[in-house]
């Protein structure tokens, strides 16, 4: 199948609404591609940016919360690296 110009594409296919959250937008619910693209897009740095901005918001208890935080943060650092050698 092919994939629409959308694919892939945070901002087009998990945009912010009007309250200031994400949401899926109505034509991606009937795409059969909208898993694979939305995986898609959060591999994008946009998509990085997200999940950090969303891992800092998040609340941490004791030591094992912080241990997987930075584990966290590490996989989105590295994330962020493969994706800026792609784009080269």
């Amino acid at each position: 199948m092919e994939k629409k110009e959308c694919f892939g594409i945070l901002d087009r296919v998990f945009p912010v609404g009007d309250k200031g959250l994400r949401e899926v937008t109505p034509g991606c619910f009937q795409c059969t591609l909208r898993v694979s693209c939305l995986k898609e897009a959060l591999t994008t740095r946009e998509g990085i940016e997200m999940r950090t901005e969303m891992l800092d918001r998040s609340p941490v208890s004791g030591i094992f919360g912080r241990i997987r935080r930075w584990s966290e943060r590490k996989e989105l650092s590295r994330l962020a690296e493969l994706d800026k050698k792609k784009r080269k």
